[in-house]
């Protein structure tokens, strides 16, 4: 008991802990099919350092990752395996589309090109470019920060008012009884 005097103490509730883990620990999953995929390698390394922002843990595993990153040209074939990768992923699960390619198809109008993503998963952010810069990447995962935080908070107050609304059905049905 000595030893914890003079001690600083932090205190919080668990929503905030909670809130704080969700937004500064994802894991990233990345789909990298052409040049996107090497700013991304670039963006986890030592120079832009993704993992102060909490980012660094990049899985290979769509079973243990959050953030699917998908960089570089998405084509027919491609398609139903990026959707079976993004349906393997635990909840909650985001997606960040990085480049012109994953974006819009980029400048491949051809029938075999997937013209964005957002054509069989939903898509959270998108970073644009040809290729888009590690700078664009580390924004993208900043804008999703601020999405998870919305997102959670919203959340939370919908299960508030739904407990309130719980809450008075049972008053009105427990006044009608008596």
């Amino acid at each position: 008991m000595d030893k914890m005097t003079g001690e600083s103490w932090v205190t919080t509730t668990f929503e905030t802990l909670e809130d704080w883990a969700a937004r500064n620990s994802f894991w990233p999953f990345p789909f990298g099919t052409a040049c996107c995929a090497i700013e991304f390698m670039s963006t986890v390394s030592s120079h832009y350092d993704l993992s102060r922002f909490g980012s660094e843990v990049v899985r290979f595993s769509p079973r243990q990752s959050d953030v699917l990153l998908v960089a570089g040209t998405i084509n027919d074939k491609m398609g139903p395996v990026l959707k079976k990768i993004y349906d393997q992923m635990a909840e909650p699960k985001w997606v960040i589309s990085m480049g012109a390619c994953a974006c819009s198809g980029g400048f491949y109008r051809a029938y075999h090109v997937m013209q964005g993503i957002d054509e069989i998963i939903p898509v959270d952010v998108y970073v644009p470019g040809c290729p888009p810069t590690p700078e664009g990447l580390i924004y993208g995962l900043l804008q999703l920060k601020e999405k998870v935080i919305r997102d959670r908070k919203r959340f939370r107050e919908q299960g508030r008012n739904q407990g309130n609304n719980q809450e008075k059905n049972e008053s009105v049905n427990a006044g009608a009884t008596v």
